[in-house]
């Protein structure tokens, strides 16, 4: 039998609670110092750096010079990316569990929480906010089982320039957004929004946080998307 992938290493420093607090505080692409840290995690002094150490030594943080100060961030887009999926599974585990209830919001660094990337579509505030919109002015239409673009909103947009029968399957499918317990635009047509959105400049990407950064510009027209629909 094959041996299965070595992944305990990563999953042992991912597991303490402490460690993975002051990543948490990281994800938004921030650099910070161990004291900074040491406060976020609530540990001393000493027992942070020693986190720390474990991190940097499991290719988890890097570390930089500014000013004299040695600054912590996380060491690339692929361990962002890992903790993003944990919250993620961690909110749709609870969900499975108890399906009668909802889950509590997972608390994150305010850029998370207003827009980021999710598996490829646009995740946070602003994603959950256009989802409403799409919805209430007839663009999506929502049952039970499924999502469904409308003629309406394929005809919409189209006029963005994503032409849904071009897209891949699954066109349309709800992802449920960790940090608003609200759904957002999943599937290609999430990606396909995603990709029009950092084409138009409306939005870019922070260091190598899961994080985005929203222009003035973007942040108006995202918002009009839809927006006219509404009565």
């Amino acid at each position: 039998m094959e041996e299965a992938p070595c992944i305990s290493q990563i999953a042992s420093l991912l597991a303490e609670p402490k460690r993975t607090a002051m990543l948490w505080a990281l994800m938004d692409g921030s650099a910070k110092s161990s004291e900074e840290l040491a406060t976020l995690a609530g540990l001393s002094a000493a027992s942070a750096n020693a986190h720390l150490a474990r991190l940097i030594g499991g290719g988890l943080l890097r570390t930089e010079a500014r000013r004299g100060t040695r600054l912590f961030r996380v060491a690339a887009t692929d361990v962002s990316a890992a903790i993003d999926a944990l919250a993620i599974t961690t909110v749709a585990s609870a969900v499975r569990r108890t399906p009668e209830t909802s889950p509590p919001a997972l608390v994150a660094p305010l850029p998370l929480r207003r827009a980021r990337l999710c598996q490829g579509h646009l995740g946070g505030e602003l994603a959950a906010a256009l989802y409403q919109r799409m919805v209430e002015a007839g663009w999506l239409e929502c049952s039970e089982q499924r999502t469904d673009v409308t003629v309406k909103g394929a005809r919409h947009l189209a006029r963005l320039g994503i032409f849904t029968q071009a897209l891949a399957s699954p066109l349309v499918c709800d992802c449920f957004d960790w940090s608003q317990q609200q759904p957002h635009v999943g599937g290609a047509l999430g990606t396909g929004l995603l990709q029009l959105f950092l084409q138009s400049g409306w939005i870019g990407v922070i260091n190598e946080s899961r994080a985005l950064l929203v222009t003035d510009t973007g942040l108006v027209e995202i918002n009009r998307l839809a927006a006219l629909e509404r009565s």
